[in-house]
């Protein structure tokens, strides 16, 4: 299994719309609200990079009132 977290900055006004919108996503296990530059993080889980790839690109990424995102894939340590 691979992992992912995506860091989204929302429109002003958009959060809890594009965080119901982004719960909705097959592959998406985990949506939190945090403070700082960026509005939420999401952690994607899928069998491969690809597909976890896939799912920010063609999916969340699409959702009306996202403003920009930033993607930082987990690498294994050992």
């Amino acid at each position: 299994m691979e992992t992912l977290y995506l860091l989204v900055e929302t429109e002003i006004g958009r959060l809890d719309d594009v965080i119901r919108k982004i719960r909705d996503v097959p592959s998406v296990t985990e949506v939190q609200a945090v403070t700082g530059p960026f509005d939420l993080i999401v952690k994607v889980e899928a069998p491969h990079i690809n597909a976890a790839l896939d799912t920010v690109v063609h999916k969340i990424r699409k959702i009306a009132g996202i403003k920009s995102t930033e993607t930082l894939v987990t690498v294994s340590t050992g």
